[in-house]
């Protein structure tokens, strides 16, 4: 579809590294630090390319949208009670809330389902990849490019840093074969290359935990080194107590493909600078 080969464009230009802002976490968590006022964090802050948000959320930021026309809007498709980490829920169960036809009513440029896999519940999993694999077939049918996002439910702790990998590797590329136009997913570490050289798609790294400045720099710089396509980084931005620099920061390792350790000299972060 010509429509979804150009947004495509549009977010993953050749040779540039892409920013991704996430601010969907209310979907599952309800107000946190940075985000009980999401809309004003977005009008405060400068230097990415697109927001993650959910459905009910881009109706609400809408006037930010038609105001910052180089802001791509990426919309969540379906829920997942994983991600409500104050109730510990972990095994995969996914739900659908909006068709990717109702996404571009809305007027978002992709959307993006996660995907459960590795959960220990074969018929899990299955459900899972049934949920995405039908709304990749209808995001095909309507133009709008769709991520994937791997997320193995439960404490991901469980996994050894190689049985991790493999699942990340694994996960990465079914997900991918599934229809995703794009993999949002775990940096794994000195292997990551393998992520990105066994999916056929672009690859963005999330950024989990919240780390000092230095640490995420790091993070950013060691994914694009290994060859993803940008990163998408939430609490790291907007829990940080200097959010734009942080982004400024980011931009320079991101795009300008710096190294973080001199960029963080530049913008005074250092490992301590954030205390968790």
């Amino acid at each position: 579809m010509v429509g979804a080969y150009i947004r495509l464009k549009r977010l993953f230009p050749e040779g540039e590294g892409v920013i991704v802002l996430p601010i969907d976490h209310g979907e599952f968590q309800g107000p946190r630090k940075g985000l009980v006022d999401p809309l004003a964090t977005l009008q405060a802050l400068t230097g990415y390319d697109a927001v993650l948000l959910s459905p009910g959320m881009l109706v609400r930021c809408r006037d930010f949208f038609a105001a910052r026309r180089q802001v791509m809007a990426i919309v969540r498709l379906n829920w997942n009670a994983d991600y409500c980490f104050q109730w510990g829920y972990s095994d995969g169960t996914h739900g659908r809330i909006l068709s990717p036809a109702g996404a571009l009513a809305l007027g978002a440029d992709m959307g993006l389902a996660s995907v459960a896999m590795g959960t220990g519940d074969p018929a899990k999993d299955a459900a899972s990849a049934e949920l995405f694999g039908r709304l990749a077939e209808e995001a095909r049918h309507a133009g709008l490019p769709l991520g994937g996002e791997f997320y193995p439910g439960g404490d991901i702790g469980r996994f050894s840093q190689d049985e991790f990998h493999d699942l990340v590797l694994r996960s990465a590329r079914i997900i991918a074969e599934l229809g995703a136009d794009f993999i949002k997913t775990f940096y794994t570490g000195e292997r990551f290359q393998e992520v990105v050289e066994a999916c056929p798609v672009p690859v963005i790294v999330l950024g989990a935990e919240k780390e000092n400045e230095v640490s995420a720099l790091r993070k950013a710089e060691l994914s694009i080194a290994a060859g993803a396509r940008g990163v998408i980084f939430g609490r790291n931005v907007f829990e940080s107590d200097r959010p734009q620099d942080f982004l400024n920061a980011l931009g320079e390792v991101v795009r300008r493909r710096r190294p973080a350790e001199a960029v963080a000299e530049q913008f005074g972060f250092t490992a301590l600078c954030f205390g968790r």
